[in-house]
């Protein structure tokens, strides 16, 4: 089998590994990265890059459709340009339409910070095949229809992968795999069963204003029996004829078990019907959960990255951004040093987002709850200086680092929701 080349610099780190009868193992990689997203695409773009042998592994055929709201914040704008993947073939977007009963606020997103002042919509069908067409010409080997799951020594430490009938050896095992399944099982990386999830669906119609410049967010969802939804539903225009449309939920909410998405997103889509001038549906609309615990993202050979991490933001269910942000991180500590990079990553990851979204699930417990649900929306939307918060926290702007009025408003919630916590937990709605 073809190795991928090394970069121009002959690290010895990364030079090819001798097996135990002192031959060189035709199977041995730096990197194995089982899921072809765009965090692990990150990942093998950044390890490619760098030097190192890396393998990829998807059990789906290349271009598939990854189901998701297609879109992106500018923080992942962000994480694309440090990618060097150019957008010409998504729609920019200016910012956020927020909608509250009768109240709407249109909000440009933020410039001069450390992110640009514009995202995108991009379909993932399309953004996924740039992100591995480009891990591929950096040289990543790319398996497709090709299921992987991590090998572990006697120890538990993960020393490769079976991919397609073979073993395949790698010094760091990435987990790119999404929301948890038999890698995480096998991992020990499940998601914390006391902790909220989301549920969304999408489907994608023709509209008119498909080439409008904003999101727009739906924050008052109700169900066909009334009860308020924790959730929202969106109109994401792609700027190619079609407006991606959906909603999500979070687990909090009383009957969520009960919930029917498809009947949801219809009722969401009559609400809207007029004012896009939709279409019907272009497909089957489409329904994924979303991640937003793990009961760890990392062990002895190998990482989880993006929602295999539990990477996804509790108040929007948008993960991107910090799939490729997790993806990059995870690579470059391996080529910085490849036998602490677990450890670091675990680190870094938790310093960079660790306060935020423990306080997103927090927040979760507190809107289940109809009449705080209710309340909270009118002040989140009624005011300039909140909305401009709520912006910010719905675009993914916020972490441990984010300086200003959303960063002191971060840190009052996180202490004044976790003296709440145990009571939101005890009192949480009905399921």
């Amino acid at each position: 089998m073809q190795l991928s080349p090394l970069s121009q610099q002959d690290d010895a780190r990364f030079a090819p590994k001798r097996g135990d009868h002192g031959g060189l193992m035709s199977q041995h990689y730096d990197l194995a990265v089982i899921g072809a997203g765009p965090a692990g695409a990150a990942a093998a773009i950044t390890g490619a890059r760098g030097g190192a042998r890396v393998l990829v592994v998807d059990q789906a055929p290349y271009g598939r459709d990854k189901v998701c709201g297609d879109g992106l914040t500018p923080r992942a704008v962000a994480a694309l340009a440090d990618l060097d993947i150019p957008l010409d073939d998504a729609h920019l977007i200016d910012g956020l339409r927020m909608i509250a009963g009768k109240r709407i606020r249109e909000l440009a997103w933020p410039a001069g910070g450390r992110f640009p002042g514009h995202g995108a919509v991009w379909p993932r069908k399309r953004l996924d095949a740039a992100l591995i067409d480009a891990a591929a010409a950096a040289g990543a080997e790319i398996r497709w229809d090709t299921a992987g799951e991590p090998i572990l020594d006697a120890d538990g430490r993960a020393i490769g992968l079976r991919a397609g009938g073979e073993t395949v050896h790698a010094d760091l095992v990435v987990a790119a795999t999404g929301a948890p399944g038999k890698v995480a099982r096998m991992l020990g990386a499940e998601r914390v069963a006391d902790e909220p999830f989301g549920l969304a669906i999408r489907a994608y119609v023709e509209s008119p204003r498909h080439l409008d410049k904003h999101l727009e967010a739906c924050l008052t969802l109700t169900d066909e029996t009334g009860i308020s939804v924790p959730g929202y539903g969106w109109m994401f225009p792609a700027g190619d004829g079609t407006v991606n449309i959906g909603v999500g939920a979070l687990s909090t909410m009383k009957s969520f078990k009960q919930l029917n998405l498809n009947r949801l997103l219809d009722s969401y889509r009559a609400l809207v019907a007029d004012s896009w001038e939709v279409g019907p549906y272009l497909d089957r609309p489409r329904a994924w959960r979303l991640p937003m615990s793990t009961t760890k993202r990392h062990g002895p050979g190998w990482v989880a990255i993006g929602d295999a991490a539990g990477l996804v933001n509790p108040m929007n269910g948008e993960g991107i951004d910090y799939g490729l942000e997790s993806g990059m991180l995870a690579a470059s500590l391996f080529l910085d040093d490849p036998a602490m990079a677990p450890e670091r990553y675990d680190v870094e990851i938790g310093e960079r987002f660790d306060r935020f979204l423990r306080t997103g699930r927090r927040f979760a417990f507190l809107i289940g709850h109809p009449w705080i649900l209710r309340s909270g929306l009118r002040v989140a939307v009624g005011t300039d200086a909140i909305a401009k918060i709520t912006l910010q926290v719905m675009g993914n702007l916020v972490d441990s680092s984010t300086p200003g009025a959303a960063g002191r408003v971060l840190g009052l919630a996180d202490r004044g929701l976790a003296v709440a916590d145990p009571v939101l937990r005890r009192t949480r709605a009905a399921a």
